[in-house]
């Protein structure tokens, strides 16, 4: 399964810069295509990042949400089938919405790690008013507070809470429901576009979340930035909806969910991939190893030792100690 973030924000708010500092500083061992939407007829960003990058698709004179949907769908199955990328970058014009390209990732089949909406602390009350800057807070569920070096603390925090009722004002909802579709949602900083690692912690290809199903001793440590990731088995003879309701029932310090699961009414096993509020499932067939599932959050041991006492058929399996 391809992984993607999706990054948005206003215009002139850094995200070009944001996926030149982080991608190349967390990245660099992956195979990665960057999709660049530039709104006008001269792709300045898109020449930038072809630079750094040897797989950039760059759409021009229009808005990859809206007139270009098609164009940009079948752009991305270019890239899909001519560089078999590990993960996509898309960054959207700052004139655009994020939602609609989240859906075009998911219908392609493609994992959609987060949608980061990158927001500049110094300028904000210049833009804060725009509509479109408001929805693409709202359809967000990584927000980002960057050049953060560029205002005080007091200031800083005036823009937190500002973001934070943008937010929950215009946080986008399922239209039959009523649901919210990114049910929680994280709140970061950055300087000069450089994110913490958190962001993106959890990134995993499905081969190597196989891998952990034969071997958990890896996923039970303590990142350096205090996120946590841990494993648990899952007994037989569960259901499809034994696994959304683990999911529902997840508190918010857990931000990402990744696992394979057989259940008794679905034919094939199922690929989770649950990110910051958001989930997708994917069959994946031949699968014979325990199904799994891994947990990465903040005080994680805490979280996960609650939600098996709720769920019996969640076990968390015993460790070796490597000498």
């Amino acid at each position: 399964m391809i992984q993607s973030f999706v990054i948005t924000g206003f215009l002139g708010v850094g995200k070009t810069t944001m996926l030149i500092n982080t991608v190349k500083k967390y990245f660099s061992d992956k195979k990665v295509a960057i999709v660049v939407n530039e709104f006008g007829d001269i792709g300045v960003d898109g020449n930038i990042l072809s630079n750094v990058y040897s797989e950039v698709l760059e759409i021009s004179e229009g808005c990859i949400c809206c007139q270009l949907a098609e164009e940009f769908e079948s752009g991305v199955i270019e890239i899909m089938n001519k560089y078999n990328p590990e993960i996509i970058f898309v960054e959207t014009s700052g004139a655009s919405e994020p939602f609609p390209i989240f859906l075009s990732l998911q219908n392609l089949g493609i994992a959609v790690e987060g949608v980061i909406c990158v927001v500049d602390s110094k300028n904000l009350d210049s833009y804060k008013d725009n509509s479109t800057a408001k929805y693409q807070i709202g359809g967000s569920n990584i927000i980002v507070l960057n050049k953060t070096d560029l205002v005080t603390d007091s200031e800083l925090e005036t823009v937190r809470k500002e973001v934070i009722g943008i937010k929950e004002e215009y946080n986008i909802k399922n239209n039959l429901t009523g649901k919210m579709i990114f049910d929680r949602y994280v709140i970061d900083t950055a300087q000069q576009g450089l994110l913490n690692k958190e962001v993106f912690d959890g990134v995993y290809k499905v081969d190597e979340i196989i891998g952990f199903a034969k071997d958990y001793q890896h996923l039970d440590h303590t990142t350096r930035n205090s996120i946590t990731q841990k494993v648990a088995y899952l007994k037989d003879n569960i259901q499809f909806n034994d696994i959304e309701a683990v999911l529902n029932a997840l508190p918010k310090s857990i931000y990402r969910v990744k696992g394979v699961v057989r259940t008794n009414d679905v034919a094939n096993p199922l690929v989770i991939n649950y990110s910051f509020g958001d989930v997708s499932f994917e069959e994946l067939e031949s699968y014979t190893e325990p199904s799994i599932m891994i947990f990465i959050g903040e005080a994680i041991d805490n979280d996960l030792n609650e939600l098996i006492k709720k769920f019996d058929f969640l076990q968390i399996p015993l460790f070796k100690v490597k000498k």
